[in-house]
């Protein structure tokens, strides 16, 4: 076996300007905290401190709502044709400083540069022009339908994708005519913040859109916030739910994209190699720290054997490490505590019985960090074949049958996401067709584009976000 050896190749982070201390961002200003209390954050990947955040109490949240029904007064009458122009101008301003992002992105949350930079970023410019285009043709895109904002929306976002989803929720929710209050995630509010400086750059009108750190307490206070008009949320199943059981009987909008548990599913007339790699792709990108990752491999067994085998070898291939190494495939883990949870559920997967392989790499001494890994002799009850775990480990349950895959498959209390591979079409549609899944990829897996909507059902959620579909998740019917 021929031994690789790569240079180091480490994006500088000089480009990058870490304030020891971060405000919120409310009615256009950067504003200290009423609660006067700060959050550390901390890089994933060193472990070292990085800056201070707000910790936002009842107070924050209320100052923001207050902000932002203000914004909506103003920016609810601004023409379409001008909140087109205010987003193009953030779309821009995203592609201009995207280097900038990147780095910020990889430092705060773990993530490989070669991901924030060639994934993450182009797709977040990508949202804000799309939805620009949006902006003005609301009024001839719905049919016979009278469609207005909501008003003020609530909106809560996860550490995985902090820039991305801020996109996905902030730039429809502005080309409808909403203003915002946004949350990011404690461990990864960085980019967000730098994001304010956009808006305050691109001339965004006061309260339109408002930024406050914080952690689930402060997510807690604007769910519950009366002057809250909608409530957008990606995260876990069980917060979700305890979001929706809180919104029940009020007059607030609600949609909530959740955890997954995708069945990648591979027929034994698929293309071995290219499937390996999508497969690869589907659980290993961004650390597994995916919703819709495809963390179930199905295989039909007559494949079983030598798709582990090639498979096992390009596992090997992966390069762990810096996560500003553009060599690097599989950067740190988000935090300690989501490192506790991925490391207890794969020993429990042993106990269980299941077969671990992990590749032989050596890890760094500081930081988050867990080898990629997979289980095989794995049975549908086992506990790592049902439970979502968010992190590098992929999980192997075989069939016979196109019908046994599809039992298999459904066999989960999650709807989000799945994958098909197999060389005939009519199999795609027959499989896709009987998948509970709000996403399907054929002969690929994670590929997202701004016009496609995401979404799923049962605990994965509901609402659409990105395309047509995720413009009416901030619209409701004229009263």
């Amino acid at each position: 076996m021929v031994e690789w050896n790569y240079s180091e190749s480490i994006e500088s982070s000089s480009i990058v300007d870490i304030k020891n201390k971060y405000e919120n961002f409310i009615g256009g200003d950067f504003v200290s905290p009423l609660s006067k209390k700060y959050l550390d954050t901390i890089s994933p990947s060193t472990e070292e401190k990085l800056a201070k955040i707000p910790l936002s109490n009842k107070s924050d949240v209320d100052k923001a709502v207050q902000a932002a029904q203000e914004g909506f007064k103003v920016w609810s009458k601004t023409s379409p044709n001008d909140r087109a122009k205010y987003l193009f101008k953030l779309a821009r301003l995203i592609q201009e400083r995207s280097r900038e992002f990147a780095v910020l992105e990889s430092i705060d949350g773990g993530k490989p540069i070669k991901e924030s930079r060639d994934f993450d970023l182009p797709q977040v410019a990508a949202n804000f022009f799309y939805f620009a285009g949006w902006a003005d043709k609301l009024d001839i895109s719905w049919g016979t339908k009278a469609l207005k904002p909501y008003g003020v929306v609530g909106q809560i976002i996860p550490w995985n994708f902090p820039l991305l989803m801020l996109a996905w929720k902030v730039a429809p929710a502005l080309a409808t005519g909403n203003a915002v209050v946004l949350k990011p995630a404690e461990t990864t509010s960085l980019t967000a913040l730098h994001f304010a400086e956009l808006c305050e750059i691109a001339g965004i009108p006061p309260g339109v859109v408002n930024i406050i750190s914080g952690d689930g307490s402060t997510g807690s206070e604007l769910v519950n916030h009366s002057g809250i008009n909608k409530i957008a949320f990606t995260g876990s199943t069980q917060v979700g739910k305890l979001i929706q059981k809180s919104l029940a009987g009020k007059d607030v909008g609600l949609t909530l994209e959740l955890g997954g548990k995708a069945a990648n599913i591979v027929y034994e007339d698929a293309a071995i190699d290219q499937a390996v790699e999508g497969v690869v792709n589907g659980i290993f990108f961004n650390q597994g720290h995916v919703c819709c990752a495809g963390s179930r491999l199905l295989l039909q067994e007559s494949i079983q054997e030598e798709f582990i085998r090639k498979l096992e070898k390009r596992m090997q291939s992966l390069r762990v490490g810096n996560p500003l190494d553009k060599n690097t495939d599989i950067g740190a883990i988000n935090s300690k505590e989501q490192l506790n949870k991925i490391s207890s559920m794969v020993d429990e997967g042993v106990s269980d019985g299941g077969e671990l392989f992990q590749i032989e790499c050596e890890l760094p001494g500081n930081g988050f960090w867990f080898k990629p890994s997979l289980f095989t002799n794995v049975q549908p009850s086992y506990n790592i074949a049902r439970e979502e775990i968010f992190g590098p480990v992929l999980t192997t349950l075989t069939f016979r049958t196109p019908d046994e895959a599809i039992d298999i498959a459904n066999n989960t209390e999650y709807g989000l996401s799945a994958g098909i591979w197999t060389e005939k079409g009519s199999k795609i549609l027959w499989t896709a067709d009987r998948l509970e899944a709000g996403v399907v990829w054929a002969n690929t897996f994670n590929k997202f584009d701004p016009s496609s909507p995401f979404g799923g059902y049962k605990e994965s959620g509901f609402g659409r976000e990105g395309g047509r579909q995720g413009l009416l998740s901030y619209l409701k019917a004229e009263s």
